[in-house]
């Protein structure tokens, strides 16, 4: 499905540029840091940066509990999460595929997710992966200012990621996966006499985890624990300009607690807690917004690492902002006989930072070697999401199992 559109609505939407169409705000009351509307409601401050495909929940097993990933179990989707999480696995190699449609409310078919992943153990301590994800913008028709045709194109972005991840103990992982970013957006077009290419970055995962069991009266537990810091990297450009934009630098902590009631009945509780680690965007109209009158606003002309450490304390509403740029993702998975699940989730971050507020629902089958999981996504606010009433799915492959078969035989 072919859409018309101007190369300047492609630069500006697309590359996550920070020049936010805002409403009318005001300084209320003057110092305070606390911008209104003129309806004396909270002014919309969303923390934009481009690339965001790479904070897209890839996986259906995830996306059907809320988004939430970071200490569930691991599996070949552990790569998005938390890599660590790789050093605990218990099979041998393991390989998914997931699809994911994008913005079919509207009818595209040709906008999507595609994502593989998959690791390999090297000894009982060590296991390596990699993951490469895809970004399909459709096919579009660029115009110039006056409406001219300037030709058609596929707008998309990958990213390609390979991970290690080794114990430290037998509680104890940790995880570094380095990965290189690249995103076409409308490459080879030109925005006044500035030519468009396409934007590249090299950025890591780091993670962590603990796992240790719970003596509980009615069965036994496993508690874990996880943390990490995704897309870790330079900063991007679609031109030969010095003012480059933030990728989606983000800390992730998050909790799981499984419980194994019976030899047929396992139930898991989980939790995330996320936030960006790039500045918070200034109203053009603060004193702080351009105080080099540069015409480049200030929090776009911090460093990767300035961004990062100032992340934490620089939202113009003081703390209380930097508390409400905090996204919650809670989760829960039923599995009877390691066979057949059932999942739910729910997901939410402030109204001001983007209101996203969805329930997923989700279901997952294993048999032998095959597994299949689905997600459903139903919104629960006034802000569309691109996944409304979608439903994708993931495929995994258990390549162990053969190995099962073949000494069964």
């Amino acid at each position: 499905m072919k859409r018309s559109t101007t190369t300047a609505i492609i630069i500006a939407v697309l590359c996550g540029m920070s020049s936010l169409l805002q409403a009318q705000c005001i300084e209320s009351p003057p110092g305070s840091g606390n911008y209104v509307t003129l309806n004396n409601e909270p002014c919309p401050n969303t923390i934009v940066t481009a690339v965001p495909f790479l904070r897209i929940t890839p996986d259906a097993r995830g996306g059907a509990m809320g988004d939430a990933g970071l200490a569930t179990s691991a599996d070949a989707n552990s790569m998005h999460y938390n890599a660590s999480k790789l050093a605990f696995v218990d099979q041998d190699l393991s390989v998914s595929a997931t699809y994911t449609p994008w913005l079919r409310a509207l009818g595209l078919q040709d906008v999507y997710l595609a994502y593989l992943s998959g690791y390999k153990q090297i000894d009982e301590n060590q296991t390596v992966g990699a993951s490469l994800r895809y970004f399909s913008l459709g096919s579009i028709s660029f115009t110039d200012e006056l409406g001219q045709p300037l030709g058609t194109g596929r707008p998309n972005e990958f990213e390609f990621s390979v991970a290690y991840a080794r114990k430290l103990s037998e509680k104890l992982s940790i995880a570094v996966a380095p990965k290189f970013i690249f995103s076409n957006l409308a490459a080879g077009q030109s925005l006044g006499d500035v030519e468009i290419s396409p934007g590249i970055a090299g950025a890591a995962d780091f993670s962590i985890t603990y796992k240790t069991p719970v003596k509980m009266a009615s069965g036994e537990s496993m508690l874990t624990l996880a943390a990490a810091i995704s897309n870790l990297g330079s900063k991007i450009s679609y031109t030969r300009s010095v003012n480059r934009d933030f990728i989606p630098t983000n800390l992730g902590i998050g909790a799981a607690w499984d419980f194994n009631i019976d030899d047929f009945n396992t139930f898991t509780i989980t939790a995330d807690i996320n936030k960006l680690l790039v500045p918070t965007p200034r109203f053009s109209n603060d004193p702080e917004y351009d105080t080099d009158a540069n015409g480049i606003p200030d929090y776009k002309e911090q460093s990767m690492f300035s961004g990062l450490l100032s992340s934490f304390g620089d939202a113009p509403g003081g703390f209380s902002e930097e508390i409400r740029e905090l996204m919650y993702s809670f989760g829960a998975e039923y599995w009877y006989d390691k066979q057949f699940a059932v999942r739910a989730g729910y997901f939410t971050e402030h109204p001001t930072k983007g209101n996203r507020r969805f329930i997923t629902l989700g279901l997952g089958l294993k048999y032998n070697v095959f597994g299949l999981n689905f997600s459903y996504l139903v919104p629960t606010s006034n802000q569309r999401n691109p996944l409304d009433n979608t439903l994708r799915f993931s495929l995994l492959f258990d390549f162990a199992a053969f190995d099962v078969e073949d000494d069964e035989g």
